[in-house]
Order: structure tokens, then C-alpha cells, then sequence
């Protein structure tokens, strides 16, 4: 077998070890960084609901409090703020969703379906827990979600969630008895929720991935045919030629060409010891002619 031959076989050999080795770190690697930037984002979009939700607690709701008194503005509702302008940059983002589930919505729209339900049961159960991430399973594939507690803080929520009686008129005729009332105190009454399909994240790490992955192939493949050119020029065809040659000189063919220098490298200290082989053995044959 050819060294050109056998160094390919290995070179191979370590290529495929190599790019396999990468391939399996790489692709866990870039699959949860991926999940984290997606999380990152979907914590960004929470932070900009609790602003809303801030913004018109504080400077909305007492502009509009005198209009409440004779019409119920839905604008002046933390929640129903929150919900529209993310809503509004859902049309953009469309693959984050957003929701404020409650239990006993004044709104219907807000209600907690099953799996909202849980969550809600879970930050009621332990009082410290801040934040939920997890996945679960829907029709159109599996979804990845963070969740927050929507705890009663304020006394002032009270005067329109605590009993019918209590409550604006307006807003009672609007949404009716039957809904949003009896909420107390430093009670988790919710969840804001933001989801992405998982398949965003996975997207996006599949396409890192290919790109990595060519460019990796590109590199093994250049380096690949530049070991292989240097191979050829300094090493194969050096020998290649120095072997013709040894061959002629062990025929006996003494009027071969002389061995070609070579350099200052291995293969030129090869050619050297050649070179002085080839002459000790002409002086061998004349001695022996003589």
C-alpha cells in the first residue's frame, strides 16, 4: 500500500473521530444555548407586561378615574393593558405568546384553562417560588413556558375585586356579578404566561449547527489537501525519485544520474547517505575491475 494511501486512511480515520467527537458536544451545546437565549427572550417580554402593568397602575388608572365612575375603561386594567400590547407585538413575534390566566377573571378571556390551573395550584402551594419553566405537549408539538405569579399586592385592586357590592357599577354592568370578585389579599389569584414552541429554539440551533458544521468540513477538507500537497512535494516524490534511482545503482547501472540534493531535512540527509552509498560502491566496482 502507498503512504499516500496509508496517510489518507488515517487522516480519515481521525477526520471521522474528529467531526463525529464535535458534532455530538456541538449539537447539546448549541441545543441549550439556544433554549437559554429563547427563555432570555421570553423573560424580556415578561419584564415589558409587568412594565405595562406598572405604568398603568401609576399614571393611567388615576387619569381615567373619573370616567370610571360613569363608564367601565378597560384600559385602566393592569391586566387587560398587558394582554393587548402584547398581543400587539405578537404580530410581529408571533411564535411568543402571552397570557395572564386567572382563576376568577373579571374578563372571560382570562380564564385559566387545566394545565394554567396547575400552575396557579403550584405557586399557591409554595409561597417563595417566583418562577415556573417547563414543557408541555400540544397539538402542534411541544411548548416551552415561563410562568409568574399574579399575587394581590395592593389594597387598591380590592375595591373592584372583593365583592359585588364594592365594585363600580359600570364595570358590574359590563362584565356582570358572577365573575372576578372575592379576591383577598396577598392572594395568588394567576399566572402571566409566556410560550414558544420548542421547535424555535431547536430551529435555531439546527441551523447553527449546519453552519458549523460546513465550515468544519471545509477546514478538515483544505487542510486535508494542503497535508496532502506538502506530503507529495517534499516527501512522496523526493523518495519516488531517490528510489528509481537506488534501483538503477543496484543493477549495476553506474552511469545512472546523480541523487538530486534534497535540502538540509530528513529526506536530504536520506539523499546525502545515498549519494556517499553510491560512491563508495563505484569505488568497489573499479577496484574490483582493476
Amino acid at each position: 500500500m502507498k503512504l499516500l494511501i496509508k496517510f489518507n486512511l488515517v487522516f480519515i480515520l481521525v477526520f471521522l473521530l474528529g467531526i463525529g467527537t464535535s458534532a455530538w458536544v456541538s449539537r447539546d451545546l448549541l441545543q441549550r444555548n439556544a433554549e437559554h437565549e429563547v427563555l432570555g427572550h421570553a423573560r424580556l417580554l415578561m419584564e415589558k407586561a409587568i412594565a405595562v402593568r406598572n405604568y398603568t397602575t401609576s399614571q393611567l388608572g388615576p387619569l381615567l378615574e373619573t370616567q370610571m365612575k360613569y363608564a367601565f375603561l378597560p384600559q385602566s386594567v393592569p391586566a387587560y393593558a398587558a394582554t393587548e400590547v402584547l398581543q400587539d407585538l405578537g404580530r410581529k413575534y408571533p411564535e411568543y405568546k402571552y397570557k395572564e390566566a386567572t382563576l376568577n377573571p373579571t374578563n372571560p378571556r382570562d380564564r385559566a384553562v387545566e394545565w394554567e390551573a396547575d400552575i396557579i395550584a403550584q405557586f399557591r402551594s409554595s409561597s417563595g417560588q417566583s418562577e415556573i419553566v417547563g414543557q408541555r405537549n400540544t397539538p402542534s408539538g411541544t411548548t416551552l413556558y415561563i410562568a409568574r405569579p399574579i399575587t394581590i399586592t395592593n389594597a387598591a385592586c380590592l375595591t373592584c375585586h372583593s365583592t359585588v357590592d364594592a365594585a363600580p357599577k359600570p364595570m358590574v354592568e359590563k362584565y356582570g356579578p358572577a365573575n372576578g370578585f372575592g379576591w383577598r389579599l396577598n392572594e395568588v389569584i394567576g399566572v402571566q404566561l409566556v410560550s414558544v414552541p420548542t421547535a424555535v429554539p431547536v430551529a435555531r440551533a439546527d441551523q447553527t449547527f449546519r453552519t458549523f458544521m460546513i465550515s468544519l468540513l471545509a477546514i478538515f477538507g483544505t487542510i486535508a489537501l494542503v497535508l496532502n500537497l506538502m506530503l507529495w512535494v517534499m516527501v512522496i516524490r523526493p523518495i519516488a525519485n531517490l528510489s528509481a534511482l537506488a534501483d538503477q545503482v543496484s543493477l549495476g547501472e553506474l552511469d545512472a544520474p546523480e541523487f538530486p540534493p534534497a535540502g538540509r531535512d530528513e529526506v536530504g540527509v536520506l539523499v546525502e547517505s545515498f549519494s556517499r552509498m553510491r560512491k563508495s560502491l563505484v569505488q568497489a566496482m573499479n577496484m574490483l575491475e582493476a
